[in-house]
């Protein structure tokens, strides 16, 4: 049952790693390309649906690990567990204090309300995000070390 949960986990982590990155240097690459009114909209749109979608996903990654670290406490790689769910919490908390407040601005932006300052703000947002996803990739890093 544990190789189960392990393996359940970290292919819930590795997906959310995909999506967030794909985020970062796919998808806002792409919008930042496109003209402003467009842009502004899409970066609106995007942070509605995954501002919906990846808070879920990252509290189910968080609970999982910790049930991981929990359930196998007395296994080898149970160190790297609990590192990688200490990497989680940070990045909950860094969403939390640092991306979402931006989050939440954006995602009622349109071309005709955006503030002055949008793209710096959203320059801001990417910097955290990038921040971001390097910490989820050392979290899903270390669940992978811990399959071995």
């Amino acid at each position: 049952m544990l190789n189960a949960l392990e393996v359940f986990t970290t292919v819930v982590v590795g997906l959310m790693v995909g999506v967030e990155f794909s985020v970062a240097f796919v998808i806002n690459p792409i919008l930042n390309g496109l003209p402003e009114d467009s842009s502004v909209l899409g970066r609106a749109h995007g942070g509605r649906m995954l501002g919906a979608l990846m808070p879920v996903w990252y509290i189910t990654s968080l609970v999982l690990t910790a049930i991981w670290a929990i359930a196998g406490w007395h296994h080898h790689g149970a160190g790297l567990v609990v590192t990688a769910a200490a990497l989680l919490i940070l990045s909950v908390i860094m969403s939390i204090l640092l991306l979402v407040p931006i989050n939440n601005r954006g995602k009622t932006w349109t071309a005709e309300n955006r503030p002055a300052d949008w793209k710096q703000q959203m320059n801001r947002w990417d910097r955290f995000h990038y921040a971001r996803v390097a910490v989820i990739i050392a979290a899903f890093t270390l669940l992978v070390a811990a399959l071995t």
